[in-house]
């Protein structure tokens, strides 16, 4: 088990006025799983995206993460594991715009400690070519495609070897040849081991994961496996 929620809430405050985001919310992750989270605007989905990647505190309840009681770190703690063992992949890519390819790749290894330069450089590269941007190294995200920047935000995403990958709305500016293509990437670094959490509102995307959990209001609704994995290589259909 890599993360265990239990009967967390998440309440925001503005002006005296409490709205529960989240409900009394509990599920686990095993190591290895890719778990699509699903729910229409304002369900939560994206609140507990933010809990579990600690972007954000929970109001009550429990958080394990990685055997480690994370319900009540400082921030310190809680911008260490962040930094660590979350690798992020966003809908906006949140690329440096004046930075090459390969610095963004290396950025959040700026606050890795006893890092070997040379090694994680190699294995950058390596990454790159993987996704198929050898070429594109030294370009800036501007002279880029939506779909290549995706990917590079993929690859910098996986240089400091999360424990887990948290992708929000990874397709959602991207045309449908281009998210076919990181869907692909996606299950390919889930059959490789790595433990993903996504949040879309694509039912389509949804389906390449290989469980699907629905939130309404603040709870779950349904949390069930995908019993035949959709497969990206065989077309994301709208």
């Amino acid at each position: 088990m890599l993360i265990k929620i239990d009967n967390i809430t998440k309440d925001y405050i503005d002006d005296g006025l409490v709205t529960p985001a989240l409900r009394g919310v509990s599920f686990e992750i095993d190591k290895g799983e890719f778990l699509a989270v699903m729910g229409s605007s304002g369900s939560g989905k994206s609140t507990l995206m933010h809990i579990i990647g600690f972007l954000d505190k929970l109001t009550s309840g429990k958080y394990i993460f990685d055997d480690q009681d994370a319900s009540n770190f400082d921030d310190d703690q809680l911008a260490e594991i962040r930094n660590q063992k979350i690798g992020f992949i966003f809908q906006s890519y949140n690329l440096l715009a004046r930075t090459s390819v390969l610095d963004n790749v290396l950025l959040p290894t700026i606050y890795t400690p006893n890092l070997n330069k040379k090694k994680t450089e190699k294995k950058a590269l390596d990454l790159l070519n993987k996704v198929g941007l050898s070429e594109r190294i030294g370009h800036n995200p501007n002279q880029l495609s939506g779909g290549e920047q995706q990917r590079v935000a993929i690859v910098r995403a996986l240089i400091n070897k999360p424990r887990l990958i948290l992708a929000d709305e990874p397709t959602g500016n991207l045309d449908s040849k281009s998210g076919q293509e990181v869907m692909e990437i996606l299950q390919d670094l889930n059959e490789d081991g790595h433990t993903i959490l996504m949040v879309t509102h694509e039912k389509y995307v949804a389906e390449c994961a290989r469980r699907i959990m629905v939130l309404k209001d603040g709870k779950i609704i349904s949390d069930e496996k995908v019993g035949n994995q959709h497969l990206a290589k065989n077309g994301l259909k709208k």
